[in-house]
Order: structure tokens, then sequence, then C-alpha cells
């Protein structure tokens, strides 16, 4: 009898594990990637010439806008022959990409000589619906590994595709070991042409700095911290049963909603870490006082172990924090409004070790759902992806139906 009542138990707890894991449902799955050329015969002369591997595409970012999601295609091998991509939002379930803003700007053959995009990894698309892309300029990273241009960060007007700015990050920036795989952009709420008054926030992972740009001056400059640095007892991996070791730092950027003094808090955490950080972005628009005001810069907590995270996102409706949980093949919360940050107050919502490894990038839409795109990122770095399996998925729930009952959940 008392056998029967721990399996009862145990029933009970597994079928709870399971309903909360199916919190996210899957929008669109891929075995592999394709793209939507102009007709069978291009296809066919692009996969003859090389242009087009299929198994050396992997999507690794992605952003919602209106109808639209878009999905990037890092170029870690040759054989990708669109960085930047998108699938329409109520489409197919296994759709293929479609270049953008269209395949010209997305071909490499003549990158220094033409503005295109040679390699992202994430976008982001602002309030005054414009896209912005950070383009490392590195082509086959795995590979050849050729720098075709300087980081650049490309924005486009979503209402007329066009290019509307590029900048190029400055030489003295860009590092040794730079490497720029992430863009937030913070739109001013507290000025009469709030669009003009932007800023972008592009880690640098690689090199353990953080670049801010303005849109309104269209300058730039580069701001060292040693929480930008990764934590060396947190690099060590174990994700779908491979195990590796990294070293990267600050990587996930969040901004809460504006402040009493309108500037906005921006949480952040290098990827080999398990603490979160933050800072005012009254400090980190200030380039005089940016990198030397080191007590600005605060330690929230730790999350607990194996808890790294890539990227992070904060909801505006709710204002809880969202981020990936890599190690945990799932997505975790944090309510701002609690007392501290721990363990305790973190809360994993969703997870699956079937349709959740590798959660690589998470969005927020306008209309307060998110948005999770899982790859496999590790098999296809370190081994190989089976191609008759599901590897892809772009998984979405509403915030509010995720977090209920869980510790994020808000209180009223």
């Amino acid at each position: 009898m008392r056998y029967l009542y721990y399996l009862n138990i145990f029933l009970i707890i597994f079928i709870e594990i399971k309903s909360e894991n199916t919190k996210l449902k899957e929008i669109f799955s891929w075995k592999e990637l394709d793209y939507k050329f102009e007709n069978e015969d291009a296809r066919n002369m692009s996969i003859d010439s090389g242009e087009f591997i299929p198994e050396q595409n992997l999507p690794l970012g992605l952003e919602i806008w209106k109808d639209k999601v878009f999905i990037t295609v890092p170029r870690w091998k040759s054989g990708v022959p669109s960085s930047l991509n998108y699938v329409l939002r109520n489409g197919d379930s296994s759709p293929k990409l479609i270049p953008y803003p269209n395949w010209e700007f997305n071909n490499v053959t003549d990158a220094e000589n033409k503005t295109i995009i040679v390699n992202t990894f994430r976008v982001r698309a602002d309030e005054c619906d414009r896209l912005w892309v950070m383009d490392s300029g590195l082509n086959e990273i795995l590979g050849a590994g050729q720098q075709l241009s300087l980081p650049k960060i490309l924005i486009f007007d979503l209402k007329t595709d066009k290019l509307i700015r590029e900048y190029k990050l400055k030489p003295e920036f860009v590092k040794e070991d730079s490497f720029f795989a992430n863009i937030i952009v913070d739109i001013s709420n507290n000025t009469e042409n709030n669009c003009d008054n932007a800023y972008a926030y592009i880690p640098d992972l690689g090199s353990y700095g953080l670049i801010v740009y303005s849109w309104n001056d269209n300058v730039s400059w580069r701001i060292k911290h040693h929480y930008f640095h990764f934590d060396p007892l947190a690099g060590n991996y174990h994700i779908g049963g491979i195990n590796f070791q990294w070293t990267d730092g600050i990587f996930g950027l969040a901004l809460s909603q504006p402040g009493d003094d309108g500037y906005k808090t921006l949480y952040f955490h290098p990827l080999s870490s398990t603490r979160e950080f933050s800072v005012s972005t009254r400090v980190i628009q200030n380039k005089t006082i940016a990198s030397d005001s080191y007590y600005a810069y605060k330690v929230l907590g730790s999350r607990g172990p194996n808890s790294q995270a890539t990227a992070s996102m904060v909801d505006p409706k709710s204002g809880v924090l969202f981020y990936t949980q890599v190690n945990k093949n799932g997505v975790g919360c944090w309510n701002p409004a609690s007392v501290d940050y721990s363990a305790d107050t973190n809360g994993l919502i969703a997870a699956d070790n079937v349709t959740m490894v590798f959660p690589n990038d998470l969005k927020i839409d306008r209309d307060s759902n998110l948005w999770v795109l899982t790859d496999r990122l590790p098999s296809f770095i370190y081994t190989k992806l089976d191609w008759n399996d599901v590897n892809f998925r772009i998984l979405s729930a509403p915030v509010e139906e995720i977090i209920k009952g869980t510790v994020c959940q808000i209180k009223n």
C-alpha cells in the first residue's frame, strides 16, 4: 500500500510537470531549413554551386513585427544563401524562409563593394517600426573565417523595407576577440521626437565590452566593466548529451520600463555566468562617465547552478524579465517586484528535453506574447544533427498564461 501511495504521488508530480512544460505551443518547426527561391531551377543552381548547403543552415535569432516573424541564419559555415529572413506569422508550420529585404542584400559575393548583410545573429524591431540589424561582418565563422566588412548596424524602415542608415563600428572598438551577436534598442519616452532619441546597446561577448550607439548624434562609444566578463566557474555546459566549455561574456540584455527620472534599467548578464546585473541607462548614455562609474553597476544576485542564459527580455505589460535556460532546455523568469534576486525568486516556467533543446533566442511581441526559438546549436557545432528529426522550433504563449501559478505571477 505504501508503494502505491508513493507511486500516486509521483504520477501527480509528473503530470503537473508535463502540463507546466506544455505552456509554450509549437508555432513553426523544421527538420532542415529551406528558402523561397524564385523557382526550382534557381534552387537547384544554388545547391549545385555550393551557395546553398541545407545541412549547414541553422536558425538562431527571431523578432516579431506585425505579420512577419524574422529569423536569422548565421553564416557559421559555407552554404548559407541568406542571413536575414522572415516567414509569415500565419503561414505554413514549416515555411520556407524569405530573404529580407531581398536576395541581393544577402549576397556576400560583392561584400567589399556593396552594403550587404554578411552575418547577423539577432535583430530588434523598435517602437518606430525600424528593424535594427547587428551585422558581425564575419563570414564562415567555423570555416575560413573571412572578415568581409567591419561590424556594422543596419537600420531598415519596416514600412518600406528600405535601408535608412548604415553605421560601421569604429575600428578601435573592434578587438582581437570581439564578437557582436546581439543588439537591443532603447527609445526614450520623455522627449517630443522620441524616435530620434534612440540608442542601441551592443554587447561584445568575446572581448567583454558594451557598445552604445546614439541615433541622434550618429556616434558610438565603448564601455568596459568587470561585470561584463564571464565567470570561470560557469563556463561548463551539458546540453543534448554534449559536454563543452564556453568563455562568452556579456550577452543577454533587457530593458525595464522608464523610472521616475525617465531612464530605464538595463539588466545584463554574461552567457557563461549564473548572475544578473543592472545599471541605469542614465549612466551608459553618458560616455564621459559610463566606464568610470564602477559602483553604478549593481549585482542583483544568482539564478542558481546551471542557469546560464543567452537572450533575455522584459515584458512591458507585466514588467517580468524572461530569459533562456540553455542548460535546462527551458525558459526562466524573474519578477522585479520580488524582494530579492535568487534561485527562489526565479522560476523555470517551461522546459522540455525534446522540443526545447538549446533555447537560443526569445522575444515578446506588442501583444505580450512570449516567443522562443530552439535550435540544438551544440549538436550543430560539435557533432551533427539528425536530419530525420525535427531540429528547429519556434514556440509561443501569452505572457499572462505562462506565468500563471509561478513565482513570477503578478500579485494584485
